[in-house]
């Protein structure tokens, strides 16, 4: 696979810690204790049990309740991955390489796929964030309250929460080393660029969640039942649309940006701060509904989300916590292994965004999320 080892690839490959040339192939397992250090086995188990168990919770919701909406949301994450990643991974194969240089390389991992490109983990790390967000979203009634796309922003909203805590410590820690001389990286928020921070963090999910209840959730909010093949062609458009959706979203930003990284930059953050205020707004606004009692949407209860949401937030305050010590030791951004450092002020409002968005889904009226669907009329109204 040496004629795709393209050399930016190799540059960034060689400052994580390993050679392009000899980065296995198709598929290949580690030994996760031989892995650059000990937070990359974590992390990598943190996500990939997350998406395992979210695709559990969406089969189990499917066959007891008849609702696939999580189902197209897992599977339109995974086939928006596919869709995005493979010709940032491999431009020349795709013929884009005048256009697209390589943008970023990830670390070594315990599973790999396509000669060290693409880390199970990251595979695993779009339906599980989707999921999430998503979910969070639906607990507090933002979908039925607002509509799909005041919903989809919130999903956005809440998604780039959770993602920017993560974002913000990887290159730090050596899961992903970015191209910082590749313009489209510009302009870059410390260790991170600000495009990822908008776009990979905030409009890809809205987009996602956009497409996934247009298209099947809020059908199913009115009793449709949905066939196999069905869901297959929907589940597909999904993830086709939703990657379209992420060239259109940021478009204000890519076209009349495109002479100057400063414009550039200030219309991605002022796309972010009108999703935020948009989003912040409406889930505030409908949390309040919800715990006075005077809304009339039906309860809706994801305990999987609710639980391992805090998992995963655990595990990332202690990523986060043991970094510091050569975060606060850094100097001018670059820790003394050459490695640099993320926003952490803009990671701790992650943090507390992310805290008080799952916080809200334990105070708000519950379902009986595990009731069968042949059950369900038989259940008392909570709200």
């Amino acid at each position: 696979m040496s004629d795709n080892c393209a050399e930016t690839f190799a540059e960034l490959a060689t400052a994580l810690g390993f050679s392009c040339q000899e980065a296995g192939g198709l598929v290949e397992v580690r030994n996760p204790f031989a892995l650059e250090n000990w937070t990359l086995p974590v992390l990598e188990l943190t996500i990939v049990l997350g998406a395992v168990l979210a695709l559990a919770y969406a089969i189990r919701r499917w066959r007891r309740h008849g609702d696939p909406t999580n189902l197209v949301v897992w599977f339109g994450a995974t086939a928006y991955l596919f869709i995005i990643e493979p010709p940032l991974y491999f431009p020349a194969a795709f013929g884009i390489d005048e256009h697209v240089d390589t943008m970023f390389a990830h670390n070594l991992f315990t599973v790999e796929f396509l000669w060290g490109r693409l880390p199970l983990y990251i595979v695993a790390i779009y339906p599980f964030m989707a999921t999430l967000a998503f979910e969070i979203v639906r607990m507090l009634g933002g979908f039925r309250r607002y509509g799909v796309l005041v919903g989809a922003a919130c999903v956005g909203f809440v998604h780039h929460a959770f993602y920017e805590i993560f974002d913000q410590l990887g290159p730090q820690l050596r899961w992903w080393e970015w191209s910082v001389d590749n313009p489209l990286n510009q302009p870059m928020f410390d260790s991170v660029p600000l495009p990822s921070v908008v776009v990979f963090a905030a409009l890809w999910p809205m987009s996602l969640a956009l497409c996934a209840q247009w298209f099947v959730g809020r059908h199913v909010d009115e009793g449709r039942v949905f066939t196999g093949p069905e869901l297959i062609w929907r589940t597909v458009v999904i993830g086709l649309l939703g990657s379209i959706g992420t060239a259109v979203l940021p478009m204000p930003a890519t076209v009349f940006g495109a002479g100057s990284t400063v414009v550039r930059g200030t219309l991605y953050a002022a796309e972010l701060v009108v999703v935020s205020i948009v989003a912040a707004v409406a889930l505030t606004r409908q949390w309040r509904r919800m715990r006075q009692g005077s809304s009339d949407i039906p309860p809706y209860s994801n305990d999987f989300v609710r639980v391992y949401g805090v998992v995963y937030l655990a595990v990332m305050a202690l990523l986060w916590a043991t970094a510091l010590p050569d975060f606060f030791a850094a100097t001018d951004g670059v820790t003394s292994n050459g490695d640099p450092i993320g926003n952490l002020w803009y990671t701790v409002a992650c943090f507390a965004i992310a805290i008080a968005c799952l916080a809200a889904t334990f105070t708000v009226p519950r379902a009986a999320a595990d009731t069968p669907r042949d059950e369900v009329a038989k259940e008392p109204n909570l709200s």
